[in-house]
């Protein structure tokens, strides 16, 4: 009896997708891994030393560059924080770097600041009130989440909704202010004293009014309102940073939305079998949503890296998400 025919194997999903754009996975994959591996460390370290008329910090206690990216190439675990996004903005770029780990946030940015420069003013860290999230050994410029205090008032807006619509109201005008100044283009000095202007007795009104509502006994301290009131004026200070310290933002939503894809991802993949799978996850993601908030196509920019898959491993400064068209040899038709 004849032996049935066997069917070819097919390749991989990810190699026909990439395959078709004259792209190749090579070894498995791991040498692509490794390759994207250093492009997501360097993105790291650029958020860490941002500005190339900066030098690099060196001397006891800090960590080199070439030390910085081997080490997260190397052990990406030992920078890991529970699956969040970093974003730093800089003179015309945006970065994003998802982890994923047991550490907190904080205990991550700090690992971060370890190669960032002294010669550079501390950076504003926004993020909502939790104290694990700010770095211990580090000095940032702490702005709290005016979204997260906003919603205080709309979890409880149905059992008090005369005093949380005062509340919403007013915020709104903030967002409303953050919106003209954003449409007018403003730089930050001209944002921050725009928001002065016209944010600064919105937000004196708001606080007058909280003060009211407590000294007078006007809610139960312990009521829903009554929480959201006391957790609007303890953080007071971090949540109205944006009146007193310029590109300070109003709220962390760009890095509320951006989780997200780092769920998204892991429901796709069926969620990560090792800390290795996550931490391929995160190396995708941070290069993805990079590319997406530099303006380029993620597929187009991936297909290049792997395409120049060498250079890329000489030079990966040369190809980030912001400059590599500039290192893409010119087409030559006949």
């Amino acid at each position: 009896m004849d032996d049935a025919p066997t069917t070819p194997e097919r390749p991989p999903r990810r190699q026909n997708l990439f395959g078709r754009r004259g792209a190749r996975l090579r070894a498995g994959g791991v040498f692509v891994l490794g390759v994207l591996a250093t492009l997501a460390a360097v993105l790291i370290y650029t958020l860490a030393v941002p500005s190339p008329r900066v030098p690099t910090p060196t001397g006891p206690g800090v960590v080199s560059r070439t030390d910085f990216i081997s080490s997260i190439q190397s052990g990406w675990r030992s920078m890991s924080a529970t699956t969040s996004q970093t974003t730093s903005i800089g003179a015309s770029m945006v970065i994003a770097i998802f982890m994923t780990g047991r550490n907190h946030a904080g205990e991550n940015l700090e690992e971060l600041l370890k190669a960032r420069a002294k010669e550079l003013e501390p950076p504003i860290q926004m993020c909502d009130a939790l104290s694990r999230n700010a770095p211990k050994a580090f000095q940032t410029i702490l702005a709290n989440c005016m979204t997260h205090a906003r919603r205080q008032f709309v979890d409880v807006v149905e059992a008090f909704p005369e005093e949380c619509r005062h509340v919403i109201d007013l915020l709104g005008s903030v967002y409303h202010h953050d919106d003209i100044a954003r449409e007018r283009k403003l730089d930050p000095d001209e944002r921050l004293k725009f928001h002065q202007e016209r944010s600064g007795p919105v937000m004196e009104e708001l606080k007058t009014w909280c003060n009211r509502q407590i000294d007078e006994k006007l809610v139960e301290p312990n009521s829903g309102i009554g929480k959201a009131i006391r957790y609007l004026l303890k953080h007071w200070e971090k949540l109205t940073r944006f009146l007193w310290v310029p590109k300070a933002p109003l709220d962390n939503n760009i890095c509320e939305r951006a989780l997200k894809r780092a769920v998204l991802n892991r429901k796709n993949s069926l969620f990560f079998k090792t800390e290795n799978g996550a931490h391929v996850g995160d190396v995708f993601l941070s290069l993805i949503h990079t590319c997406q908030l530099a303006g380029e196509n993620p597929f187009d920019y991936l297909t290049q890296v792997l395409r120049n898959a060498p250079e890329v491993a000489k030079a990966p400064d040369q190809w980030l998400p912001w400059n590599y068209r500039k290192s893409l040899k010119p087409k030559f038709h006949k």
